[in-house]
């Protein structure tokens, strides 16, 4: 997507000023991000650190290494909700989860999994399905600060309504309560659902593959990349995936221009599920990808 701030505009040279400040001095790097998304949200990290401009909080962060989670709160997005569209999940219980019972031990990855909700979907899913006690889990993320969070596993109460509800359309097996405790005014879900999994800080922008996955779930990630950083994503993804292993994408994301597409077939098209294609095998025509 062509953002449409215009390249020579103060306030352009000033955003890539400062997200060329923050990759030199720090290694977080956004500098393949959706400008205009990015624009907004360096904006928002301008409002709470008191910052009159981009020029002036690139001073402050350079000076201030203090505030750098307080920056990458602001730039990351950390918004979800457990089983999101829950026809997505549902499509992975009925169609992909009969694929994966074939393997003797899984291997999932949560891409950009913000503070957990994804992947506590999926687990109670695979747990649902007889598969948690023979599947790893990776959960990563650049906020570390949202890391942390995913990895204890604790939501305010007020939240759990709408996760319920989500739960039930996913196909449910039984209630989501089973799956954690509540008092004081949170849930905290249970420590057996994360037991087999790896938290790690792991930036699509700039580090590799590390591991063998027979699943990857990357949902509402890709929205916020240009198109060039979208082809690396995807480009991990393909080397990630065992021959047949299926890649998950978010309602508003898409393999059909992908310099990888070819790598991929279409397999629940309206869910944006993807399945890496078999050894030997031609990708789909374009009327099946969508």
């Amino acid at each position: 997507m062509k953002d449409s701030l215009p390249a020579s505009s103060p306030e352009a040279i000033e955003l890539d000023l400062f997200v060329e400040a923050l990759h030199r001095r720090y290694h977080y790097d956004f500098r393949a991000y959706s400008r205009g998304s990015l624009l907004r949200r360096a904006h928002l990290a301008c409002e709470r650190l008191g910052c009159e401009t981009l020029s002036a909080l690139q001073a402050r962060v350079l000076r201030e290494p203090e505030l750098i989670p307080a920056v990458i709160d602001c730039l990351t997005v950390q918004v979800s909700e457990m089983f999101r569209d829950p026809a997505y999940f549902l499509a992975l219980r009925q169609q992909v989860i009969p694929h994966l019972r074939t393997f003797p031990s899984l291997k999932v990855w949560v891409a950009g999994c913000s503070e957990g909700e994804e992947l506590y979907s999926l687990a109670i899913l695979f747990r649902e399905e007889g598969l948690l006690d023979r599947t790893m889990f990776y959960a990563t993320e650049i906020n570390r600060r949202a890391l942390a969070r995913a990895e204890a596993g604790v939501y305010d109460i007020d939240r759990l309504p709408l996760f319920t509800a989500n739960h039930q359309k996913a196909g449910a097996r039984g209630s989501l309560a089973d799956h954690y405790t509540s008092g004081y005014g949170a849930a905290v879900f249970d420590r057996q659902l994360r037991a087999r999994t790896v938290f790690a800080e792991h930036s699509l922008a700039t580090d590799q593959v590390f591991s063998e996955m027979h699943l990857i779930s990357c949902r509402n990630v890709l929205i916020y990349f240009d198109p060039m950083l979208q082809d690396r994503a995807f480009g991990l993804f393909r080397d990630a995936l065992v021959r047949g292993g299926f890649l998950g994408l978010g309602a508003h994301e898409t393999l059909r221009f992908s310099a990888h597409a070819e790598a991929f077939g279409s397999f629940a098209e309206d869910q944006r599920i993807w399945r890496r294609n078999a050894l030997g095998q031609r990708k789909e025509t374009d009327s099946h990808v969508a």
